[in-house]
C-alpha cells in the first residue's frame, strides 16, 4: 500500500507531536488555573483529556503547527470565538479559519467527548500556556451548543 504525500506529512507531524509531548511544560499548568480562579478539578481533568487527544496536533505547548494545526496558546480565534471553539471540541470542524492572521484549512474529527469533558478541556486550554480567558465553561453551556 502506497501512502500519499499528504498522509506521509500528517504521520510525520503526528510523530513529531508525540516526541515533543514527552517534554514537560516550562511552567506548571495548574498555576494558570489558580491565577485565573478556574476550578482546579475541571482544569486538571481537561489537561488529562488534552494530553490524551489533542496534544498530537496542537502540541504540548499549545502552539500547533503553523499552517497545518492552529495554535491554542495566545490564539485570537480561541479568545474571540468561544462558542465556535466549544463547537469544534464537541463536534469536530472542517473548513477555513484564520488564527493570529494565518489561514488554516484542516479537519478536526469529533472527539466523542461528553459535555462535561468538553467543558473540562475548554477550561484547560482557556487557562494554559499564558491564556487567561475569563470564561469558565460549564457542561450546561456545552449542552446548549448545537451542531451547525
Amino acid at each position: 500500500m502506497r501512502l500519499s504525500k499528504v498522509t506521509k506529512i500528517i504521520y510525520l507531524f503526528m510523530a513529531i507531536g508525540l516526541l515533543l509531548s514527552c517534554k514537560s511544560e516550562k511552567k506548571k499548568a495548574d498555576v494558570y488555573a489558580q491565577k485565573n480562579q478556574v476550578d482546579k478539578s475541571s482544569f486538571n481533568k481537561g489537561k488529562a483529556i488534552y494530553n490524551q487527544l489533542c496534544i498530537t496536533c496542537h502540541m504540548a505547548n499549545g502552539e500547533g503547527v503553523e499552517k497545518i494545526f492552529p495554535p491554542l496558546a495566545n490564539s485570537d480565534y480561541l479568545k474571540n470565538n468561544q462558542e465556535a471553539s466549544i463547537r469544534a471540541v464537541k463536534y469536530g470542524m472542517s473548513g477555513e479559519i484564520v488564527v493570529n492572521g494565518i489561514t488554516y484549512n484542516s479537519v478536526m474529527a469529533p472527539l466523542g467527548l461528553t459535555d462535561e469533558e468538553v467543558a473540562d478541556v475548554m477550561n484547560y486550554i482557556n487557562n494554559a500556556w499564558g491564556n487567561a480567558i475569563d470564561n469558565k465553561v460549564t457542561p450546561d453551556m456545552v449542552a446548549k451548543i448545537k451542531k451547525q
